[in-house]
């Protein structure tokens, strides 16, 4: 049966003028992970991503490492959710009392519960089912002994991991903070479709290598 790796994308330019470029980190953490699954000895695996530029490149780079052949084309249902949006649209959404990165960290969980209790057609039912159909219609076109490796963001990954799980729409809150940077989620395509075998695998930017442990 297929194994599709969900991959979080590296890190991005926090605080810079364009947040959607690696930063040198995320590309050494994409590089890193990019050696990880080649250890896995996936089978003749798909490469795809999102469109965004920081999904785009994590790709590239994850597939020029593990000796992967070129990404397919970008799967704009795998982008994740406009952040920027949401804090501008929910900005009394939380009561942050950290600075910097946490601070964004809290106001994000709190636009982020907003906008799914909100259930808006076009909103959050819309996201999370898109993100949902592309790993499905991913899944559907793989031949039986081919892997795949999807690089997307947080809120897709999240938001898979939930649905697959039954869970509350809120747990995507939770699942989304606890996301690592290059985290890499399991899913096994089955005859009865997909089943979740691991969340958020990070044991690449660990020990030796814990230097490459970000989460933002």
């Amino acid at each position: 049966m297929p194994l599709i790796c969900l991959v979080r994308h590296g890190q991005a330019s926090f605080g810079a003028d364009d947040y959607d470029v690696l930063s040198d980190l995320g590309r050494e953490q994409s590089r890193c992970v990019g050696e990880e699954l080649r250890r896995r000895e996936l089978r003749n695996p798909l490469v795809v991503s999102g469109s965004l530029l920081r999904q785009r490149d994590t790709a590239a780079l994850l597939a020029d490492a593990a000796g992967f052949a070129t990404p397919g084309p970008p799967d704009a249902r795998l982008d994740e959710y406009d952040h920027v949006g949401l804090l501008e649209r929910y900005p009394g959404a939380a009561d942050a009392e950290e600075s910097g990165s946490r601070q964004v960290q809290q106001l994000l969980d709190g636009a982020l519960r907003s906008w799914i209790a909100a259930g808006d057609a076009d909103g959050w039912p819309a996201f999370s089912s898109g993100a949902v159909a592309a790993v499905q219609d991913l899944a559907a076109d793989l031949d039986k002994g081919r892997d795949a490796v999807v690089v997307s963001s947080g809120g897709v990954i999240a938001a898979v991991v939930a649905s697959l799980l039954g869970a509350p729409a809120d747990a995507v809150v939770a699942l989304n903070r606890a996301a690592v940077n290059v985290g890499v989620t399991s899913v096994l395509a089955g005859s009865t479709g997909l089943t979740l075998l691991a969340f958020n695998d990070h044991a690449h930017v660990t020990g030796p290598r814990r230097h490459l442990l970000s989460y933002r």
